[in-house]
């Protein structure tokens, strides 16, 4: 027989699950909206040499490729050695790429500072484990043509008032920049080509500590002058006391020599941030911390990342950062490009809801005698009372088929006989 479970990394999700993730995506879509920013929808697939492009990381090596059409078995096995030549089409493996490619489409139709919703599945050839599937969900809202302050702090805004709206209130920010973590590696002395193999190492920092960190480099060839370099910063930071996020705590976190313009740009998303947030100016405690060691592993990111944190859990709620180089490869000039996105799958295990109160859900309960039309008639004239109706045969496990529907999200039922009409029902609360 075949098999009747879903592909591998993918779920089906029972009624009352869907109800709850789209009662999750309903709130973060409202307050999207009340930030002003605009859904858009862009196809499932992408042409291959767009998703190939060299801007995804390790996300391209995990993507669902498309068999070319009208490939025969010749054709096939010619091409066997050349993705490329086997593949024209892939299925998208994030939202950033097929955004960069829609504002370069859409470019004259669209207002010169753009901010867009994005919320739609996204597929990654991962190896499916707890936490890590092929198909999941994204939640992105990014700003196109704003290269100042004012984009980051919106989307930092805009994030944490929905985690606030989601009840995960007490949420943090981790931000840092691409071009400050840049200027610390040239200045402690690692070559530009050792740079990328370099941040996999610094990005492990969390798990495996600064001695972990310092012993990596040395063992991936790094040379002995660069290594102690990193190694003494690192120290000097661990022993740092925390101060408040502001341009105190960011020089303070960073080795002397990165350009000021870098610092005047984080200074100032922390002070729009703090207006937005209700902080005071001065010393204010800010849902902002500058971590000089934030990597992200996206290779588009040209400027200033950032990452969730909430006190639940250890790992990351989202992230996001600066992309200002990707647009360009579309339109034939950069186009500054910052994105923020939710990471929808771990945050919706998180989150309680309660099902909207506003129309009573109700299971009419019949026996096998009543005639279709009376019961298509009593279920007609509930739904026209604003009432969700479901109708149900009696069985023997009555307690059996009540609970069920109540896991479904129903509140009252009804048992319906031949004959009854509107009037006759008496609605009793399921719970």
């Amino acid at each position: 027989m075949a098999s009747v479970n879903p592909p591998r990394g993918m779920r089906d999700f029972l009624p009352a699950d869907k109800a709850r993730r789209e009662r999750v995506l309903a709130v973060i879509r409202e307050r999207y909206r009340a930030h002003g920013f605009d859904e858009i929808e862009t196809p499932v697939m992408e042409e291959y040499d767009r998703l190939h492009a060299g801007v995804g990381g390790d996300n391209e090596k995990l993507a669902f490729n498309i068999l070319r059409r009208g490939l025969d078995a010749d054709g096939v096995r010619a091409a066997a050695d050349d993705p490329a030549q086997l593949s024209d089409l892939g299925l998208r493996y994030d939202l950033t790429v097929p955004l960069a490619r829609f504002y370069a489409s859409h470019r004259g139709e669209l207002p010169a500072v753009f901010r867009s919703v994005q919320i739609a599945p996204v597929w990654r050839a991962e190896r499916p484990q707890k936490g890590r599937y092929r198909q999941f969900m994204q939640c992105d809202i990014d700003i196109m043509g704003d290269a100042s302050a004012r984009a980051e702090a919106e989307l930092i805004t805009a994030t944490l008032d929905t985690l606030d709206a989601l009840g995960l209130e007490g949420a943090s920010v981790r931000i840092n920049d691409r071009r400050a973590l840049d200027a610390m590696l040239d200045l402690f002395g690692f070559p530009v080509e050792e740079r990328p193999g370099v941040l996999i190492t610094i990005d492990k920092l969390d798990k495996i500590g600064a001695d972990g960190v310092v012993a990596e480099l040395r063992e991936r060839g790094a040379s002995d002058e660069a290594a102690d370099a990193l190694a003494s910063f690192l120290d000097q930071v661990a022993q740092r006391a925390r101060e408040p996020f502001g341009e105190a705590q960011i020089r303070g976190a960073l080795p002397e020599g990165v350009d000021d313009a870098i610092i005047a740009h984080l200074v100032g998303i922390g002070e729009a941030v703090g207006a937005a947030r209700g902080a005071d100016a001065v010393g204010a405690e800010l849902p902002l911390a500058f971590d000089p060691f934030l990597v992200r592993g996206m290779g588009y990111y040209t400027g200033t990342i950032f990452e969730i944190a909430h006190p639940s859990v250890s790992y990351s709620l989202g992230g996001g950062g600066r992309y200002d180089g990707m647009i360009g490869r579309f339109l034939g000039q950069d186009v500054p490009a910052v994105g923020f996105s939710i990471g929808f799958e771990r945050i919706v295990d998180l989150v309680s809801l309660a099902e909207a109160a506003a129309a009573e859900a109700v299971v009419l309960v019949h026996d096998r005698d009543v005639p279709v039309a009376e019961l298509l008639a009593l279920k007609a004239a509930l739904v026209a009372e604003g009432s969700r109706v479901r109708l149900e045969q009696r069985t023997k496990n009555l307690k059996g088929l009540l609970e069920r529907a109540s896991a479904d999200g129903y509140t009252a039922f009804a048992t319906v006989s031949a004959g009854a009409e509107r009037d006759d029902l008496e609605l009793k609360p399921l719970s």
